[in-house]
């Protein structure tokens, strides 16, 4: 595995954490691969470190190249300032495809709560788009910013035919992000026909990450046999819409 992190803003404040597959002779048929870039959530206002890198570690496991930005938050900002973060980190990668050994259209962009917001703003605002979305628990609608240090769009309304594939999870009983916010998505891509995959589990709290020991900081509340299912789910998912 190859680890290095690009700065991409004037303050240091915005990064971009490469974790890349190494060619290996006894694995030929993998020169190329799909990557997934990685969102971590917070409400805009801090960066969640554990929706970071174990979220990393685990799609680079499944043999993908992961990236992990930490964009823009904190007062002061505006909605725009992480999406164009988003949408830089998505060039960049794409700009270094080749050097990178990653396949430029088959990059995913995986957001968790209020990344899950600008993980759905990849596919639908910006004018760089991800090729698929996997969003978890996400934040979706306007009234979400009551969280927020800005005001940030409702983006069910943006959803159209270019939109990606994108896949969903949430639980049906998260307290933080109402399970209406991945529902009213899934419905606009269904009108637009855009492909998708929603999985609504019975329980669990909200920031569950990959719901497993690993990014459970030791809380039994942060660990959920059925919603950690969500992960190998996705990656069938993914396998399908990238033909992999």
């Amino acid at each position: 595995m190859q680890v290095f992190t690009e700065t991409l803003s004037a303050d240091g404040a915005v990064t971009l954490t490469a974790y890349l597959q190494v060619d290996s002779p006894d694995i030929p048929n993998y020169h190329t691969r799909p990557a997934v870039l990685i969102f971590p959530g917070g409400a805009y206002r801090v960066l969640c470190e554990r929706e970071g890198e174990p979220i990393a570690l685990s799609f680079l496991a499944q043999g993908y190249h992961a990236f992990v930005l930490h964009y823009s938050i904190g007062e002061g900002k505006r909605f725009e300032d992480p999406l164009r973060d988003g949408e830089t980190a998505l060039r960049l990668i794409r700009s270094h495809a080749e050097e990178w050994r990653v396949i430029p259209d088959q990059i995913a962009v995986c957001g968790f709560s209020a990344g899950g917001h600008l993980a759905a703003a990849m596919g639908t605002v910006a004018q760089e788009r991800a090729n698929a979305l996997v969003l978890c628990y996400p934040c979706i609608l306007e009234s979400m910013s009551a969280l927020f240090p800005f005001t940030a769009p409702s983006l069910d309304k943006a959803v159209d035919k270019d939109t990606p594939p994108t896949f969903l999870f949430h639980t049906r009983d998260d307290d933080a992000v109402p399970v209406e916010n991945p529902q009213r998505f899934a419905a606009a891509l269904d009108r637009a026909g855009v492909p998708f995959e929603l999985h609504i589990f019975a329980s669990g709290r909200h920031g569950l990450a990959l719901a497993n020991r690993q990014t459970s900081c030791g809380c039994d509340g942060l660990m959920s046999r059925s919603v950690s299912h969500w992960f190998p789910l996705c990656c069938d998912w993914l396998e399908q819409v990238f033909h992999l």
